[in-house]
C-alpha cells in the first residue's frame, strides 16, 4: 500500500527542516491530537500510540543530508516505510511531503487505509504549522 501526504510549507531552512526530523524526540510536537503515549526508546527510535489504536514503534532507518529521512517500523509484524522528503523552497522555507510504504493483507489495508491517510496528513499539517 502506498499512501502519500499533502505537501505542506515548513517555514524552516532544508537543512532546519531535516535536522528537526532527525531528532526523535520532536515527532511528539508533530503527533495528532488523539495521541495517548509518546516515549523516546534510544536517540534513533521512538514509540507512540493514538487513541484506538496499538503502540507503533519507529525508528530512523535512512538520513540523506537534508532532503530525506526514513523511518520504518521496528517490529516484524508490521512491514512500512514512512519517507520525509524534503525539498528547498528558499533559504528559509521547505515542503515536506510523507509517502507511506506498507505490505498489508487486503482486509488489513482496507481497514487502515482511511487512518493512515489521516495521520500522515495530520504530520504534514503539523510540519507546515511549526
Amino acid at each position: 500500500m502506498h499512501l502519500e501526504s499533502n505537501v505542506s510549507t515548513v517555514n524552516k531552512s532544508q537543512k532546519e527542516t531535516f535536522d528537526f526530523l532527525t531528532e526523535v524526540s520532536n515527532y511528539e510536537k508533530i503527533m495528532p491530537e488523539s495521541i495517548q503515549k509518546f516515549e523516546i526508546l534510544d536517540k534513533d527510535s521512538f514509540l507512540f500510540q493514538l487513541k484506538g489504536m496499538p503502540e507503533i514503534a519507529l525508528e530512523i532507518q535512512e538520513k540523506n543530508p537534508n532532503d530525506l529521512v526514513i523511518l520504518g517500523a521496528k517490529s516484524d509484524k508490521l512491514s512500512f516505510t514512512l519517507k520525509a522528503d524534503i525539498k528547498a523552497l528558499d533559504e528559509n522555507s521547505s515542503q515536506v511531503q510523507l509517502l507511506f510504504d506498507g505490505e498489508f493483507n487486503s482486509m488489513m489495508a482496507m481497514m487502515i487505509k482511511s487512518p493512515l491517510k489521516k495521520f500522515i496528513n495530520t504530520l504534514s499539517e503539523n510540519l507546515g504549522n511549526l
